[in-house]
């Protein structure tokens, strides 16, 4: 594909680190629990400015494991609906009920006013999502509406590595975060996520959970109900190499961001750029623009790639979680602004291997796109 929806940046010379360090950890035999993801842990508390972080093997468990840590057993855990599945999910898993919440159009994130009417005595922790790398600039309020009623604040902080507000970064929000190092992320481990937290309690439980329950690495005396939650080394290694690239992925992505933010601003019809708000610092794992509701967003998929060879990256989200067949009869209302965001958006591709020249060409052709199905739509009319 000339340009494809995202692309994984692996330089020779990281290649070569990597495949040394491995190879290192063949010879000993120290693949898991070791010396590596421990480096990994601590260079990555070090990023989000915490004292913490539990490197386990995806996004969704660092969820589970926090929610488990902190006690949702039978009781509600407000999540915003246009999240991914595994948002909810962690959350049944965890043993907690969903309750699914409004988001607002300015960031994506959960919508305050929605947030306070979920809001009851059976309310065990709110989860706030940093949807394509932003931070709602609302987080303080959101915090704030936590500590007054008494309920934790956990950060989905996914799609955030990196990311900023004010100055403060995603992972430093909330009583614990969850970052995913799935293949498509702004940093890579190829599978594999961390919790981050100021919580000494939360950590402990952390580390006892990802571990089987056990009390500790090298007993068989299991205190929790944990799970095979662990990091390998290969994948902490791998995780290493990303996290030392970071910044220069994130500037990277903000090259082509700003390529699409000055060819897409000023439109009135069509496609437009979402507005960053002010004080974010997005790390760009997304690129999201809004869709005039007239366009065919299928449709106009389907022309950039045949006609274009330009793939869009997958939406965030293109299906709210309260729509899901899978999550029916979780409490929930009806949640238009959710829903209209779900529906008329799209994601623009943008990686740390994307050239300025490639970001002109997708806004080309999608200027080209949209003609078409423009034209098309006038002669049916006609």
């Amino acid at each position: 594909m000339r340009v494809p929806p995202a692309s994984i940046s692996f330089s020779n010379e990281d290649i070569s680190n990597i495949t040394e360090e491995i190879s290192e950890c063949l010879r000993t035999g120290a693949l898991t629990l070791g010396q590596n993801g421990r480096q990994f842990e601590e260079e990555f508390a070090a990023l989000c400015r915490v004292p913490y972080a539990v490197a386990v093997n995806s996004g969704t468990s660092a969820l589970e494991i926090i929610l488990r840590a902190i006690g949702v057993q039978n009781r509600e855990v407000i999540v915003p609906t246009n999240t991914f599945f595994a948002t909810a999910a962690a959350v049944i898993h965890a043993g907690g009920r969903v309750r699914f919440a409004d988001c607002e159009p300015g960031s994506f994130a959960l919508d305050l006013g929605s947030l306070r009417e979920c809001l009851n005595a059976n309310t065990a922790a709110i989860i706030v999502v940093h949807i394509g790398g932003l931070i709602t600039p609302r987080i303080s309020e959101i915090s704030d509406v936590c500590k007054q009623v008494g309920v934790p604040l956990i950060e989905d902080a996914a799609h955030a590595q990196g990311s900023t507000l004010g100055g403060r970064p995603a992972g430093s929000f909330g009583v614990a975060a969850a970052f995913s190092f799935y293949p498509t992320k702004v940093m890579t481990s190829c599978e594999g996520g961390m919790i981050t937290t100021s919580d000494e309690a939360i950590y402990h439980e952390a580390l006892i959970y990802r571990d089987q329950g056990k009390e500790g690495f090298t007993t068989n005396y299991h205190v929790r109900l944990g799970y095979n939650w662990r990091m390998s080394e290969p994948h902490a290694i791998i995780g290493r190499a990303q996290l030392r690239r970071l910044p220069e992925f994130i500037q990277r992505r903000r090259r082509i961001a700003d390529v699409y933010d000055r060819r897409l601003s000023g439109r009135r019809e069509g496609v437009r750029p979402l507005t960053v708000p002010r004080g974010v610092r997005s790390n760009y794992y997304k690129y999201i623009a809004l869709l005039d509701p007239a366009i065919d967003r299928a449709a106009l998929k389907t022309a950039l790639r045949d006609k274009f060879d330009v793939g869009l990256s997958g939406e965030v989200y293109e299906t709210p979680c309260h729509l899901q067949p899978v999550f029916r009869g979780y409490p929930a209302g009806r949640l238009l602004q959710a829903e209209r965001i779900c529906a008329e958006h799209i994601c623009l591709p943008i990686s740390a291997r994307m050239e300025s020249e490639d970001a002109e060409y997708v806004v080309d052709s999608l200027d080209h796109a949209v003609e078409l199905m423009q034209t098309a739509n006038a002669a049916v009319g006609d």
